[in-house]
């Protein structure tokens, strides 16, 4: 039996705390999608299209990874896709909270979906992509936080 899991997540950008658990997660399920959502609720720097790609060659050397844009519910795309796990990322105790709810709600809507909660390595707790944008924004080094390739993207969106 192949145990597919799905990675959600909007990924504006890559970080290298996403790509830490992308490789665990690699290492424990047979294979993993890096669902990469358009969330009409957000307003991304980078567009789906570009979100997709970055992750593509980022984690191009992780042979059971593949990245996929998506639209709607995580439950359906995870459902369509055949993944019985959802994995989540848990930084800090301030994200229990939210990704608790999330993974209850998960729960309703699809009782076969089981979430697992991984944990970045230490040096990559304190990464967000909200942060890393912002930083990048306003000309600030982002090169120990992100790979290479999304470094020079977010040079390209630096504001004047």
């Amino acid at each position: 039996m192949t145990r597919k899991a799905v990675y959600p997540g909007t990924f504006d950008p890559i970080t290298n705390g996403h790509t830490d658990l992308v490789r665990r997660a690699a290492g424990v399920f047979d294979h993993v999608v890096v669902a990469i959502a358009a969330n009409p609720g957000k307003t991304p720097m980078f567009t789906l299209e570009e979100r997709v790609d970055l992750a593509t060659r980022v984690l191009a050397g992780i042979p059971n990874v593949e990245v996929c844009g998506y639209t709607g519910l995580t439950v359906d795309f995870a459902r369509a896709r055949g993944c019985t796990v959802v994995v989540r990322g848990l930084r800090a105790v301030s994200d229990f909270e939210f990704e608790f709810q999330l993974a209850n709600m998960s729960r309703h809507l699809c009782p076969e979906l089981e979430s697992v909660f991984l944990t970045p390595k230490e040096q990559f707790t304190f990464i967000s992509s909200t942060l890393i944008r912002e930083i990048a924004l306003y000309g600030g080094p982002v090169d120990e936080f992100v790979d290479p390739l999304v470094a020079v993207e977010l040079r390209k969106k630096k504001r004047p």
